[in-house]
């Protein structure tokens, strides 16, 4: 492809816009310029191109032949590039970029995303996974959803939509009616290389405490760690809402129930002016997390 030369866009500008609205006053005004800056544009343009674009007196200047030719040159041009411009920054406005945490877009978010495109057809969602910290100046994230007991960061918004409860979870076929903490320390015990403190957790907030596990498997993420579960290949721990359809579909079962934890999902959203239809989503998250079954509350394990 041939190199394309630099061309004087803004003295390009500046003359198409005296040229549209026959002023140098007025295309000032466009421009949010002086009445002199778009004067010494024109003139450079000229002086580049080698010829006159206007004639007659300074305050009642005409465009020469040359200019009318490069006026209706220009106009197109422009004409077609703002349009351009316009469908691109349309398409962008009616999509939302959300930078989410990985299992929640996965067993969550994206199940439920038909009934959000139901009711606004013309706005799209695009899922990123994401885990670390929200700074929107750097990413080119619309909303972010972090799983946190704060939110902390300049220019940002958290709202918490969904409570966070979690438990051991285990294939039905590895346990045994009278589940207790003693056969759960019979099992392979799974844990997530991302959350390494997740059964210390559990035990203080279940108030419970853990015997030695005779074996335990380390998987890189929760979504291993849940489909090693369900593969019978152990005992895991999880978040409620990563594995209520899960339970309900028997792949899973919860011996000993949820507890309550001190983290919430939280929505968070720049505080610079949203884009179209960040309110839609806003409020549809929170309708959505507000039909969330309630998980099987925790009972509490013989030792």
């Amino acid at each position: 492809m041939a190199k394309r030369s630099q061309l004087p866009l803004t003295a390009l500008r500046a003359f198409e816009a005296f040229a549209r609205l026959g002023k140098m006053s007025l295309a000032a005004d466009e421009l949010c310029v002086t009445h002199g800056a778009v004067s010494r544009q024109v003139r450079s343009l000229e002086a580049l191109c080698g010829a006159k674009l206007t004639q007659g007196p300074r305050n009642a200047l005409k465009l020469t032949d040359a200019g009318e030719r490069m006026a209706r040159s220009l106009g197109r041009t422009f004409d077609e590039l703002e349009q351009s411009f316009l469908e691109v920054r349309a398409a962008a406005d009616r999509e939302l970029h959300i930078s989410c945490v990985g299992t929640l877009a996965m067993k969550w978010l994206i199940p439920r995303l038909s009934n959000f495109h139901a009711r606004h057809p013309d706005l799209s969602i695009r899922v990123t996974e994401a885990y670390g910290p929200v700074d929107f100046t750097r990413e080119p994230f619309d909303a972010a959803i972090r799983l946190a007991d704060t939110v902390h960061g300049e220019g940002l918004t958290a709202l918490p939509f969904l409570d966070n409860f979690h438990g051991p979870v285990v294939s039905p076929a590895l346990m045994s009616e009278g589940a207790s903490l003693a056969s759960l320390a019979d099992l392979p015990r799974l844990n997530t290389r991302t959350h390494p403190q997740a059964w210390e957790e559990w035990a203080e907030h279940a108030g419970v405490r853990i015997p030695q596990a005779r074996e335990e498997r380390e998987y890189e993420h929760i979504f291993y760690t849940l489909e090693a579960a369900s593969a019978g290949l152990g005992v895991g721990l999880s978040p409620w809402i990563y594995v209520a359809n899960d339970i309900a579909a028997g792949r899973l079962v919860a011996p000993f129930g949820f507890a309550p934890t001190p983290i919430r999902f939280h929505l968070v959203t720049p505080d610079a002016p949203p884009k179209r239809g960040l309110k839609a989503f806003r409020e549809w998250l929170i309708e959505e997390a507000a039909t969330a079954p309630a998980p099987p509350m925790l009972a509490q394990p013989e030792a």
